[in-house]
């Protein structure tokens, strides 16, 4: 009787570890998904950028695949005067993309601006 309650009680601490990383993986599968999704976001907004030097507002919000995002465009160099005979500037970027669910995923990179309208 002794034996059947011990092995019972090892069975059920051995279903109990095996249920808790079920769940654990599948949250990590869920993060992942969702982590994916905002990168296909980013991307597909990412390559919607003018890249001709076209000049955009400062700032830019949408929505795609119902994850919103946003776009900030800055001076890279905040307060530093230009080259005084170059045509382009360097600019800051910054896209956010935030899911639903209130995940955000931020990205930044640098292009360079065409300052003279050319």
């Amino acid at each position: 009787m002794i034996e059947a309650v011990v092995t019972l009680a090892l069975v059920t601490v051995v279903l109990s570890a095996i249920g808790y990383l079920v769940a654990a993986n599948s949250r990590g599968v869920r993060i992942l998904e969702q982590h994916v999704a905002l990168m296909e976001t980013a991307r597909l907004v990412a390559t919607s950028i003018p890249r001709n030097g076209e000049t955009l507002p400062d700032d830019l919000t949408g929505e795609m695949s119902g994850d919103r995002w946003q776009i900030r465009l800055s001076p890279f160099f905040d307060g530093i005067p230009s080259v005084p005979d170059s045509r382009f500037m360097p600019q800051r970027i910054e896209l956010r993309v935030r899911s639903p669910s209130g995940a955000i995923l931020t990205l930044e990179t640098v292009r360079l601006q065409n300052v003279s309208g050319h």
